[in-house]
Protein backbone atom coordinates (compact mmCIF):
# COMPACT_ATOMS: atom_id res chain seq x y z
CA UNK A 1 0.00 0.00 0.00
CA UNK A 2 1.21 3.52 -0.81
CA UNK A 3 2.51 5.38 2.26
CA UNK A 4 0.75 8.69 2.69
CA UNK A 5 -0.16 11.59 4.95
CA UNK A 6 -3.59 13.18 4.96
CA UNK A 7 -4.73 16.78 5.14
CA UNK A 8 -8.35 17.38 6.15
CA UNK A 9 -9.74 20.86 5.55
CA UNK A 10 -12.10 21.59 8.43
CA UNK A 11 -12.31 25.37 8.40
CA UNK A 12 -14.65 27.63 6.47
CA UNK A 13 -17.55 29.82 7.52
CA UNK A 14 -20.34 27.29 6.70
CA UNK A 15 -22.54 30.17 5.56
CA UNK A 16 -25.15 27.86 4.03
CA UNK A 17 -25.44 26.16 7.42
CA UNK A 18 -26.00 29.47 9.13
CA UNK A 19 -22.48 29.53 10.52
CA UNK A 20 -22.86 26.18 12.31
CA UNK A 21 -19.81 24.17 13.29
CA UNK A 22 -19.99 21.95 10.21
CA UNK A 23 -17.17 19.48 11.06
CA UNK A 24 -18.93 18.83 14.37
CA UNK A 25 -22.40 18.24 12.91
CA UNK A 26 -23.38 14.65 13.58
CA UNK A 27 -24.60 12.16 11.02
CA UNK A 28 -25.40 8.73 12.37
CA UNK A 29 -24.26 9.82 15.81
CA UNK A 30 -20.74 10.70 14.62
CA UNK A 31 -19.27 14.09 13.79
CA UNK A 32 -18.67 14.63 10.09
CA UNK A 33 -14.96 15.15 10.78
CA UNK A 34 -14.71 11.81 12.61
CA UNK A 35 -16.43 10.05 9.73
CA UNK A 36 -13.79 11.41 7.34
CA UNK A 37 -10.96 10.51 9.72
CA UNK A 38 -12.22 6.92 9.80
CA UNK A 39 -11.69 6.68 6.03
CA UNK A 40 -7.96 7.44 6.27
CA UNK A 41 -6.77 5.65 9.37
CA UNK A 42 -3.79 4.28 7.45
CA UNK A 43 -2.17 7.71 7.16
CA UNK A 44 1.26 8.12 8.71
CA UNK A 45 0.29 11.63 9.81
CA UNK A 46 -3.10 13.31 9.86
CA UNK A 47 -3.19 17.10 9.66
CA UNK A 48 -6.48 18.90 10.23
CA UNK A 49 -6.69 22.54 9.18
CA UNK A 50 -9.32 24.10 11.40
CA UNK A 51 -10.24 24.91 14.97
CA UNK A 52 -9.20 22.37 17.59
CA UNK A 53 -11.85 19.98 18.83
CA UNK A 54 -12.18 16.49 20.25
CA UNK A 55 -11.62 13.82 17.61
CA UNK A 56 -11.94 10.06 17.49
CA UNK A 57 -8.20 9.65 16.91
CA UNK A 58 -5.11 11.84 17.35
CA UNK A 59 -4.42 14.50 14.70
CA UNK A 60 -2.07 17.43 14.17
CA UNK A 61 -3.80 20.82 14.15
CA UNK A 62 -2.99 23.93 12.19
CA UNK A 63 -4.72 26.98 10.70
CA UNK A 64 -4.32 28.85 7.44
CA UNK A 65 -2.96 32.40 7.47
CA UNK A 66 -5.01 34.49 7.45
CA UNK A 67 -7.81 32.48 8.99
CA UNK A 68 -10.66 32.26 6.53
CA UNK A 69 -8.20 32.51 3.65
CA UNK A 70 -9.91 29.73 1.72
CA UNK A 71 -9.11 26.16 0.71
CA UNK A 72 -5.90 26.88 -1.19
CA UNK A 73 -4.42 28.72 1.79
CA UNK A 74 -5.59 25.91 4.09
CA UNK A 75 -3.99 23.31 1.85
CA UNK A 76 -0.71 25.24 1.90
CA UNK A 77 -0.78 25.39 5.71
CA UNK A 78 -1.46 21.68 6.05
CA UNK A 79 1.17 20.68 3.52
CA UNK A 80 3.90 22.29 5.62
CA UNK A 81 3.33 19.65 8.30
CA UNK A 82 3.48 16.59 6.05
CA UNK A 83 6.50 14.51 5.06
CA UNK A 84 5.14 11.57 3.03
CA UNK A 85 5.59 11.30 -0.73
CA UNK A 86 1.81 11.24 -1.24
CA UNK A 87 -0.82 13.38 0.44
CA UNK A 88 -4.51 12.58 0.61
CA UNK A 89 -6.52 15.83 0.65
CA UNK A 90 -10.09 15.72 1.93
CA UNK A 91 -12.80 18.08 3.06
CA UNK A 92 -14.34 17.44 6.47
CA UNK A 93 -17.94 17.14 5.26
CA UNK A 94 -17.96 13.81 3.41
CA UNK A 95 -20.25 11.50 5.43
CA UNK A 96 -19.98 8.48 3.13
CA UNK A 97 -16.31 8.55 2.23
CA UNK A 98 -14.77 5.13 2.79
CA UNK A 99 -11.29 3.60 2.92
CA UNK A 100 -11.88 2.02 -0.49
CA UNK A 101 -12.05 5.47 -2.11
CA UNK A 102 -8.89 6.59 -0.31
CA UNK A 103 -7.10 3.47 -1.53
CA UNK A 104 -8.33 3.97 -5.09
CA UNK A 105 -7.12 7.57 -5.16
CA UNK A 106 -3.68 6.65 -3.87
CA UNK A 107 -3.37 3.78 -6.32
CA UNK A 108 -4.35 6.03 -9.24
CA UNK A 109 -1.97 8.79 -8.12
CA UNK A 110 0.92 6.34 -8.09
CA UNK A 111 -0.31 4.50 -11.17
CA UNK A 112 2.27 5.65 -13.69
CA UNK A 113 5.42 7.76 -13.93
CA UNK A 114 4.82 11.46 -14.39
CA UNK A 115 1.38 11.44 -12.82
CA UNK A 116 1.10 14.03 -10.08
CA UNK A 117 -2.09 12.95 -8.42
CA UNK A 118 -5.66 11.74 -8.78
CA UNK A 119 -9.01 13.21 -7.90
CA UNK A 120 -12.63 12.11 -7.87
CA UNK A 121 -15.27 13.47 -10.18
CA UNK A 122 -18.92 13.93 -9.25
CA UNK A 123 -21.83 12.38 -11.19
CA UNK A 124 -21.85 15.42 -13.49
CA UNK A 125 -18.16 14.99 -14.31
CA UNK A 126 -16.96 17.95 -12.23
CA UNK A 127 -13.57 17.69 -10.54
CA UNK A 128 -13.54 17.34 -6.76
CA UNK A 129 -10.05 18.54 -5.69
CA UNK A 130 -10.88 17.97 -2.01
CA UNK A 131 -11.43 14.26 -2.60
CA UNK A 132 -8.00 13.67 -4.03
CA UNK A 133 -4.48 12.31 -3.61
CA UNK A 134 -1.42 14.26 -4.73
CA UNK A 135 2.30 13.73 -4.95
CA UNK A 136 3.66 16.12 -2.35
CA UNK A 137 6.62 17.47 -4.33
CA UNK A 138 4.70 18.87 -7.33
CA UNK A 139 2.01 20.09 -4.94
CA UNK A 140 4.58 22.14 -3.03
CA UNK A 141 6.08 23.39 -6.28
CA UNK A 142 2.82 24.65 -7.70
CA UNK A 143 1.67 26.22 -4.44
CA UNK A 144 4.96 28.13 -4.24
CA UNK A 145 4.60 29.34 -7.83
CA UNK A 146 1.00 30.43 -7.23
CA UNK A 147 1.94 32.28 -4.04
CA UNK A 148 4.71 34.08 -5.92
CA UNK A 149 2.45 35.02 -8.81
CA UNK A 150 -0.52 36.21 -6.74
CA UNK A 151 1.30 37.40 -3.63
CA UNK A 152 -0.41 34.83 -1.36
CA UNK A 153 -2.72 31.83 -1.49
CA UNK A 154 -5.56 33.55 0.35
CA UNK A 155 -8.84 33.81 -1.49
CA UNK A 156 -7.75 31.79 -4.52
CA UNK A 157 -9.79 28.89 -5.95
CA UNK A 158 -8.41 25.37 -6.05
CA UNK A 159 -8.84 25.13 -9.82
CA UNK A 160 -5.78 27.37 -10.21
CA UNK A 161 -3.77 24.56 -8.63
CA UNK A 162 -5.36 21.54 -10.30
CA UNK A 163 -5.05 23.13 -13.76
CA UNK A 164 -1.25 22.94 -13.40
CA UNK A 165 -1.01 19.31 -12.32
CA UNK A 166 -1.06 16.06 -14.28
CA UNK A 167 -3.98 14.32 -12.61
CA UNK A 168 -5.91 11.11 -13.09
CA UNK A 169 -9.66 11.25 -12.62
CA UNK A 170 -11.70 8.46 -11.10
CA UNK A 171 -15.41 7.91 -10.65
CA UNK A 172 -15.78 6.54 -7.13
CA UNK A 173 -19.57 6.83 -7.17
CA UNK A 174 -21.90 9.53 -5.86
CA UNK A 175 -21.59 8.55 -2.20
CA UNK A 176 -17.83 9.16 -2.09
CA UNK A 177 -18.19 12.80 -3.16
CA UNK A 178 -21.47 13.58 -1.40
CA UNK A 179 -20.74 16.62 0.77
CA UNK A 180 -22.88 18.45 3.29
CA UNK A 181 -23.11 22.13 2.43
CA UNK A 182 -26.71 22.77 3.53
CA UNK A 183 -29.13 21.50 6.16
CA UNK A 184 -30.97 19.71 3.37
CA UNK A 185 -27.74 17.83 2.65
CA UNK A 186 -27.42 16.93 6.33
CA UNK A 187 -31.02 15.71 6.40
CA UNK A 188 -30.45 13.62 3.26
CA UNK A 189 -27.32 12.05 4.74
CA UNK A 190 -29.09 11.24 8.00
CA UNK A 191 -31.96 9.65 6.11
CA UNK A 192 -29.67 7.65 3.86
CA UNK A 193 -27.85 5.88 6.68
CA UNK A 194 -31.19 4.69 8.03
CA UNK A 195 -32.17 3.00 4.79
CA UNK A 196 -32.76 -0.72 5.13
CA UNK A 197 -29.63 -1.82 3.32
CA UNK A 198 -27.27 0.47 5.22
CA UNK A 199 -28.58 1.03 8.72
CA UNK A 200 -27.08 -2.06 10.36
CA UNK A 201 -23.55 -1.50 9.06
CA UNK A 202 -23.78 2.18 9.95
CA UNK A 203 -24.96 1.37 13.47
CA UNK A 204 -22.27 -1.25 14.12
CA UNK A 205 -19.57 1.10 12.83
CA UNK A 206 -20.86 3.90 15.05
CA UNK A 207 -20.94 1.65 18.11
CA UNK A 208 -17.41 0.40 17.50
CA UNK A 209 -16.16 3.96 17.14
CA UNK A 210 -18.01 5.07 20.26
CA UNK A 211 -16.55 2.19 22.30
CA UNK A 212 -13.09 2.37 20.77
CA UNK A 213 -13.28 -1.17 19.40
CA UNK A 214 -11.18 -2.22 16.44
CA UNK A 215 -12.72 -5.57 15.71
CA UNK A 216 -14.24 -7.07 12.58
CA UNK A 217 -16.70 -9.83 13.35
CA UNK A 218 -19.18 -11.75 11.27
CA UNK A 219 -22.37 -9.79 11.93
CA UNK A 220 -24.44 -12.56 10.37
CA UNK A 221 -23.18 -15.07 12.95
CA UNK A 222 -24.20 -12.80 15.83
CA UNK A 223 -27.61 -12.11 14.30
CA UNK A 224 -28.19 -15.83 13.81
CA UNK A 225 -27.20 -16.41 17.43
CA UNK A 226 -29.62 -13.74 18.64
CA UNK A 227 -32.40 -15.24 16.52
CA UNK A 228 -31.77 -18.77 17.79
CA UNK A 229 -31.64 -17.60 21.42
CA UNK A 230 -34.86 -15.62 21.03
CA UNK A 231 -36.69 -18.44 19.24
CA UNK A 232 -35.32 -21.42 21.12
CA UNK A 233 -35.24 -19.97 24.63
CA UNK A 234 -37.01 -16.61 25.12
CA UNK A 235 -36.87 -13.19 23.46
CA UNK A 236 -34.92 -11.55 26.30
CA UNK A 237 -32.28 -14.26 25.89
CA UNK A 238 -31.09 -12.68 22.63
CA UNK A 239 -29.37 -9.53 23.97
CA UNK A 240 -28.20 -11.29 27.14
CA UNK A 241 -26.64 -14.13 25.16
CA UNK A 242 -24.79 -11.85 22.78
CA UNK A 243 -23.46 -9.89 25.76
CA UNK A 244 -22.20 -13.08 27.39
CA UNK A 245 -20.60 -14.17 24.11
CA UNK A 246 -18.74 -10.88 23.95
CA UNK A 247 -17.62 -11.21 27.55
CA UNK A 248 -16.42 -14.77 27.02
CA UNK A 249 -14.56 -13.78 23.85
CA UNK A 250 -12.88 -10.89 25.66
CA UNK A 251 -11.65 -13.22 28.39
CA UNK A 252 -10.44 -15.81 25.90
CA UNK A 253 -8.54 -13.30 23.78
CA UNK A 254 -7.19 -11.00 26.49
CA UNK A 255 -4.00 -9.38 25.23
CA UNK A 256 -4.44 -10.81 21.73
CA UNK A 257 -4.81 -8.91 18.46
CA UNK A 258 -7.99 -8.18 16.48
CA UNK A 259 -7.78 -11.41 14.45
CA UNK A 260 -7.57 -13.57 17.56
CA UNK A 261 -10.40 -11.61 19.17
CA UNK A 262 -12.61 -12.10 16.10
CA UNK A 263 -11.87 -15.82 16.19
CA UNK A 264 -12.80 -15.92 19.88
CA UNK A 265 -16.14 -14.24 19.10
CA UNK A 266 -16.81 -16.78 16.37
CA UNK A 267 -16.03 -19.73 18.66
CA UNK A 268 -18.12 -18.38 21.55
CA UNK A 269 -20.99 -17.73 19.13
CA UNK A 270 -20.74 -21.28 17.81
CA UNK A 271 -21.00 -22.75 21.31
CA UNK A 272 -23.89 -20.51 22.34
CA UNK A 273 -25.77 -21.20 19.11
CA UNK A 274 -25.41 -24.95 19.62
CA UNK A 275 -26.77 -24.58 23.16
CA UNK A 276 -29.76 -22.53 21.98
CA UNK A 277 -30.55 -25.14 19.33
CA UNK A 278 -30.42 -27.90 21.97
CA UNK A 279 -32.91 -25.94 24.06
CA UNK A 280 -35.16 -25.55 21.05
CA UNK A 281 -34.93 -29.26 20.25
CA UNK A 282 -35.90 -30.23 23.79
CA UNK A 283 -38.93 -27.94 23.71
CA UNK A 284 -40.08 -29.56 20.48
CA UNK A 285 -39.80 -33.13 21.73
CA UNK A 286 -43.02 -35.04 22.20
CA UNK A 287 -43.54 -36.88 25.50
CA UNK A 288 -41.53 -40.07 25.52
CA UNK A 289 -38.96 -38.82 22.98
CA UNK A 290 -35.33 -38.00 23.63
CA UNK A 291 -35.47 -39.58 27.09
CA UNK A 292 -32.95 -41.26 29.34
CA UNK A 293 -31.46 -44.73 28.98
CA UNK A 294 -34.55 -46.34 30.54
CA UNK A 295 -36.74 -44.97 27.78
CA UNK A 296 -38.61 -42.44 29.94
CA UNK A 297 -38.34 -38.68 29.70
CA UNK A 298 -35.03 -37.26 30.83
CA UNK A 299 -34.85 -36.13 34.43
CA UNK A 300 -37.63 -38.29 35.97
CA UNK A 301 -40.46 -40.77 35.55
CA UNK A 302 -43.97 -40.48 34.24
CA UNK A 303 -46.35 -38.79 36.63
CA UNK A 304 -48.28 -42.04 37.32
CA UNK A 305 -45.26 -44.32 37.52
CA UNK A 306 -45.41 -46.63 40.55
CA UNK A 307 -49.17 -46.31 40.81
CA UNK A 308 -50.09 -48.79 38.10
CA UNK A 309 -51.68 -51.99 39.51
CA UNK A 310 -52.03 -50.63 43.04
CA UNK A 311 -55.71 -50.02 42.81
CA UNK A 312 -55.21 -46.36 43.59
CA UNK A 313 -57.73 -44.31 41.59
Amino acid sequence: MTAYDVIVLAGGAAKRLGGADKPGVRVGGRALLDRVLAACEGAARTVVVGDRRATARPVVWTREVPQGGGPLAALGAGLKLTTAEYVLVLSADLPFLGPDTADALLAAAAGRPGREGALCTDPDGRDQPLVAAYRAEPLRRELALIATEYGSLAGLPLRILTAELELARIDAGPDAVFDCDTWDDIAAARARIREHGAVLDEWITSVKNELGIELDVDTGVLLDLARDAAHGVARPAAPLTTFLVGYAAARASAGAGPDEAAAAVAEASRKATALALRWEAEAAEAPGQGGDAAGGPAGGTKPDAGREGTGTP
